[in-house]
C-alpha cells in the first residue's frame, strides 16, 4: 500500500511499521543498578550478574594463555587465515590513517611557538559482542585499531557461549589482534569491570565497541569519567539505486543487514519506481524460499524497512542526507555524482561490487559506526578516536612583548583582574 509523505515528489512504497526503539525507563534503571552495584561491591557483583545473565562464574574471569592456545587449535587453519587477512587489512588501513595525522609546531609570530602533539590514550577497554552471533570481526575492528593508534594497554571482554568460555574463533581474533588482557564476561558488568577497575583489573580511560541496548546504555551512563567511542544503536543500511541496478543484489544486501536483528533499519531510496517494486518482490521471494536467516530478517523487513521513490536524483540525495544512515550503498549509473555530494554517512560503499559485508568483516575500514542520525556530526571508529590532540605554547621575551598587552586589555574588559595581573607581571619581569 502506497503512503505519500508531505514532501515534494517523494512516495513511500513501503513504510516502517515501527518507530525506532527508545530506551525504556526500566532498562535505564537496570543498567544504573548494575553499574552502582559493581562500583560498590566489585568482583562479587560481577560474579552475581555473570551468573544471573550468562550462567558463568569461573574461578577467574581472565582468560589464560592455555585457553587462548586451545582456542587457536579449535579454529580451523582456513578460518584462522581469513581472520589473519581481516586483521592485516584493518591494521594496514589504520596505519595509513595514522600517517596522515601529524604533530604540529609553528612560530605564529616572533617569539611565540604553538603546537600540538597527538598522544594515544593510555588504556582502552574493548567490548566484543556475543549474543545472537559471536562477532569475530568486532574484535579486530576495536583491538587492532587501538593498537595501531599506539595505545599501550588494551583489554578486551566478550561474553561466554552457552557451553562456557569465549567462542574459540572470537577468542583467537581477540588474542591475535593484540589484546593485552582478555576477560570472559559480558553485558553491563563487563563495561563496569573495565571502567571502574575490579579486583586485580586496573581501570581503563576509554571503552569502545558495539553491543545490545543494555551495553549502549551502560556506555552512555559511564561517559564522563571514562571516554567512549560513540553510542551505536541497531544496525542500519540505506541503498541508493536507479534503474540500472540489480534488484536481486539489492534485496540480498537489505536482507543481509536485516539479519543483525529485528530492529535493524533497512532502506531503499530510488528514482525508479520499477526498480523499487522489483526489489520488494525479490525480498519477499528470498524470505519465502531460501533466505537462511529469514526468521530474523523478516521481522526487520516488516518492522523497520522503508522503500522510498523520488522524482529525481536530487531528491534521492536530500532523503539520504536527512536519514544519515550508518551504511550507505550507491548502485547507480553515475556513482561518482553521489560520491561528490553525500556528506552524512557512517561508511560509504560505491558500486555494485562493494557491499556492507566487506566493511563489516575484512576489507579494512572500520565497522563501528554512528547510527540514529549521528553521522550528521561524527564519523566511525578509527585511529583518531584513540588520539588526544594536546596543545602547547612556548613564549619568549619578544613574544611576551607582543601578546601580553592584548591579553591584559581583554582581561580588563572582562573584569578578570587576576588574569590581567598574570599577563602584566610577565611584561614587568622582562623589562626588569
Amino acid at each position: 500500500m502506497e503512503k505519500e509523505l508531505l514532501l515534494q515528489d517523494i512516495i513511500y512504497l513501503k513504510h516502517a511499521e515501527q518507530e525506532p526503539e527508545s530506551e525504556s525507563p526500566l532498562l535505564r534503571q537496570t543498567v544504573t543498578s548494575i553499574l552502582k552495584d559493581v562500583h560498590e561491591n566489585g568482583i562479587e557483583a560481577v560474579r552475581k550478574y555473570s551468573q544471573q545473565f550468562d550462567s558463568w562464574n569461573p574461578v577467574s574471569f581472565r582468560v589464560d594463555s592455555e585457553t587462548i592456545e586451545r582456542a587457536k587449535q579449535e579454529t580451523s587453519p582456513e578460518l584462522r587465515a581469513s581472520i589473519d587477512f581481516a586483521r592485516e587489512q584493518v591494521h594496514g588501513f589504520a596505519m595509513h590513517q595514522r600517517s596522515t595525522m601529524r604533530d604540529l609546531e609553528v612560530e605564529t609570530m616572533p617569539g611565540v611557538v604553538l603546537g600540538h602533539k597527538l598522544i594515544p590514550v593510555n588504556a582502552v577497554g574493548c567490548y566484543v559482542p556475543g549474543g545472537r552471533y559471536p562477532l569475530i570481526a568486532s574484535a579486530i575492528m576495536t583491538i587492532t585499531t587501538a593498537k595501531a593508534a599506539g595505545v599501550p594497554r588494551v583489554i578486551a571482554c566478550a561474553p561466554p557461549t552457552k557451553e562456557g568460555g569465549i567462542h574459540a574463533a572470537q577468542l583467537y581474533a581477540m588474542a591475535t589482534a593484540g589484546a593485552d588482557e582478555i576477560y570472559c564476561v559480558g553485558g553491563v558488568q563487563a563495561l563496569a569491570l573495565m571502567s571502574y577497575g575490579v579486583d586485580d583489573v586496573q581501570p581503563v580511560d576509554m571503552v569502545v565497541g558495539a553491543g545490545n541496548a543494555f551495553v549502549a546504555e551502560a556506555k552512555r551512563q559511564i561517559f564522563g569519567p571514562v571516554g567512549i567511542d560513540l553510542l551505536a544503536g541497531p544496525s542500519e543500511v540505506l541503498v541508493i539505486a536507479d534503474e540500472s541496478a540489480d534488484a536481486k543484489l539489492i534485496a540480498a544486501d537489505l536482507l543481509a543487514q536485516a539479519e543483525h536483528g529485528p530492529t535493524s533499519q533497512v532502506i531503499l531510496v530510488s528514482d525508479s519506481e520499477t526498480l523499487a517494486k522489483n526489489v520488494i518482490n525479490e525480498v519477499e521471494l528470498w524470505l519465502d524460499t531460501s533466505w537462511p536467516t529469514a526468521e530474523v530478517s523478516r521481522q526487520a523487513w516488516q518492522n523497520r524497512a522503508e522503500v522510498i521513490v523520488c522524482a529525481n536524483r536530487n531528491e534521492v540525495l536530500k532523503v539520504a542526507e536527512n536519514i544519515a544512515s550508518e551504511h550507505v550503498e550507491v548502485q547507480t549509473s553515475d556513482d561518482e555524482w553521489f560520491f561528490d555530494r553525500l556528506t552524512n554517512y557512517g561508511s560509504l560503499f560505491l558500486g555494485a561490487r562493494s557491499t556492507v559485508a566487506y566493511g563489516d568483516k575484512a576489507i579494512g575500514t572500520n565497522h563501528v559506526l554512528p547510527t540514529g542520525g549521528a553521522a550528521r556530526y561524527t564519523g566511525g571508529l578509527g585511529v583518531s578516536k584513540f588520539l588526544k590532540t594536546l596543545t602547547y605554547q612556548k613564549v619568549s621575551a619578544e613574544g611576551t612583548k607582543i601578546v601580553a598587552p592584548h591579553v591584559a586589555a581583554i582581561c580588563d574588559a572582562e573584569m578578570m583582574a587576576g588574569h590581567a595581573i598574570t599577563a602584566r607581571m610577565r611584561i614587568d619581569r622582562d623589562q626588569n
